[in-house]
């Protein structure tokens, strides 16, 4: 009788246990988004009759959450492109300096050149078929990693390839 007893009590509990108030809603996603990194490489020139800069539509959707990285092709050791994260510095011996930057929106992202240089008097090598590849990671998939490092953010979000604008 004892073990009935005891049966009936524990199953009472356990049946009791899972009986309670409805906690609160859950935050609302977005639906049917793919949390994936997207990326793109564009080679562009700096020129006075754009200010220095160029606004470029990302062409796919980017959530308010997501982070934008932007590299330039820094130089070509042995034909492997050398990739440095933006912004870049470079100090001429005249004590100007001349930096690549850029910034970012939902809608697009915008590459400017910076700095205490004259950029009409620069010569086309800093201005001329500038490549630059753009990282869009979804905060979702924000890791360890470090950023600097190129070839480590292709790995860390298996990024295949660079379409070409």
């Amino acid at each position: 009788m004892k073990r009935i007893l005891t049966l009936i009590s524990v199953f009472a509990l356990l049946v009791t246990a899972c009986e309670g108030p409805q906690g609160p809603p859950g935050f609302d996603g977005f639906d049917g988004e793919i949390i994936a990194s997207s990326a793109f490489e564009i080679v562009l020139d700096f020129t006075a009759q754009d200010n220095y800069e160029y606004i470029e539509s990302y062409g796919f959707n980017v959530l308010p959450t997501d982070v934008t990285l932007v590299y330039i092709e820094w130089e070509v050791d042995n034909g492997e492109p050398i990739w440095r994260l933006l912004p870049q510095n470079v100090f001429f011996n005249d004590d100007t300096v001349l930096v690549y930057n850029f910034d970012f929106t939902q809608q697009d992202v915008r590459f400017f050149l910076d700095g205490t240089t004259d950029f009409d008097t620069l010569d086309g090598v800093w201005t001329q078929n500038q490549a630059f590849r753009v990282v869009v990671i979804p905060a979702d998939n924000v890791g360890r990693v470090d950023y600097s490092d190129f070839d480590a953010v292709v790995e860390r979000y298996n990024i295949e390839s660079f379409p070409r604008r």
